[in-house]
């Protein structure tokens, strides 16, 4: 007995390093360490500040603890009572002075920063207005000035607010970039439950792609409800959005087939703007995963991949309660021809401007 106890005592502190050790692991991209925009910027400082103002009381407490221990310990044949400084005015008023003072530091730019990031920028003439839908689980992005709708992508313009208005089909979820902006919970807003729409707002300063997650527990697949904020110059955005607002490119395989993908697919997706249950599909092609995670590429520095592209979406298409349990999609029945043409088909409607956004800008991720 006593020998297994010698052993857990050196193998606790090992474990307690270890713990410690992987604590801080985890992706750049997804850190609130790492802000990359005003919003991220200003909670980041906040952070900083609070951490500080803790972390000098906890210094300053523990090092008079420790003063007093050594300083007035009783000496060797010492007898005396100390000095009792019980019902001190002076000492009470200076140990409830200091932590006002403190809160008070903590208080100011807590408030400031609060009402801030509340600032509804929806009726701003020169922010870029989106609503965002949460569905399980993937996310739905509709621009209601430009009349154009995506999913997976939100495409953002450098140097502008983005006015975010957030509502849920379903369950509870919780929209979170964490190199921009804090997380915001999506409430229900249909006839089933008046909730009211949560509101937020944020920029990014660079061109670059930035990782968003849902940050509330939605159900089985709730870790694969990923989604990207793809920040680009003005030119590209209008680019973007011109070819979103272009008519659909039009299905190419045989007349058939062409009725069993309106009849299969289009009855939920819809690959021009309307409104539809499931994602839009129009440039998916141009999209770096599939279903969000079934990845196109390997890394940042690579084009996508054709073959990946086109493999990626047949195996959504065959086995998508395999990739995300519990999604609404369901098995489409389709023989062989028929799902070698629908694969065909949007494996190769691209956009050229999210070709470009894909290969021309840097990612937090490297």
């Amino acid at each position: 007995m006593m020998k297994r106890w010698q052993f857990s005592k050196r193998l606790l502190p090992l474990l307690a390093g270890l713990v410690l050790l992987l604590s801080a692991c985890g992706r750049e991209d997804l850190s609130t360490l790492n802000p990359q925009g005003s919003i991220a910027q200003s909670q980041f400082d906040l952070m900083k500040l609070s951490i500080g103002i803790m972390t000098g009381v906890v210094v300053i407490v523990f090092g008079l603890s420790l003063y007093v221990l050594v300083r007035y310990r009783r000496k060797p044949g010492d007898k005396s009572i100390p000095k009792q400084v019980e019902g001190s005015h002076k000492l009470e008023i200076i140990w409830t002075v200091i932590p006002i003072i403190l809160l008070v530091i903590l208080a100011v730019p807590t408030l400031k920063y609060v009402f801030a990031f509340a600032e509804d920028y929806s009726k701003d003439e020169n922010a870029v207005k989106v609503k965002v839908t949460a569905h399980q689980y993937w996310w739905e992005f509709e621009y209601p000035e430009y009349k154009i709708r995506t999913a997976q992508d939100l495409v953002i313009p450098v140097d502008k607010k983005i006015a975010v208005e957030l509502s849920t089909k379903d369950v509870l979820h919780s929209f979170w970039i964490p190199s921009l902006a804090g997380k915001m919970d999506t409430n229900r807003t249909d006839s089933l439950d008046k909730g009211n729409k949560n509101k937020m707002h944020f920029d990014a300063k660079e061109e670059n792609v930035y990782r968003g997650k849902c940050a509330e527990l939605c159900g089985p697949s709730h870790a694969y409800m990923d989604f990207k904020v793809k920040a680009v110059s003005q030119d590209t955005f209008d680019a973007w959005v011109k070819e979103m607002q272009a008519p659909a490119k039009p299905f190419t395989g045989d007349a058939a087939v062409s009725e069993v993908f309106k009849q299969s697919c289009l009855s939920c997706h819809a690959v021009e703007n309307e409104p539809k249950t499931a994602p839009n599909l129009k440039g998916i092609g141009s999209r770096e995963a599939i279903g969000g995670i079934l990845l196109n590429r390997e890394n940042v520095s690579e084009t996508l991949d054709q073959a990946k592209i086109e493999n990626h979406l047949r195996k959504w298409i065959k086995e998508t309660d395999d990739v995300k349990p519990g999604n609404k999609m369901g098995v489409i029945k389709l023989t062989d021809p028929e799902l070698d043409q629908i694969v065909d088909y949007l494996a190769n409607y691209k956009l050229d401007s999210l070709e470009k956004i894909n290969n021309g800008i840097p990612n937090v991720e490297e």
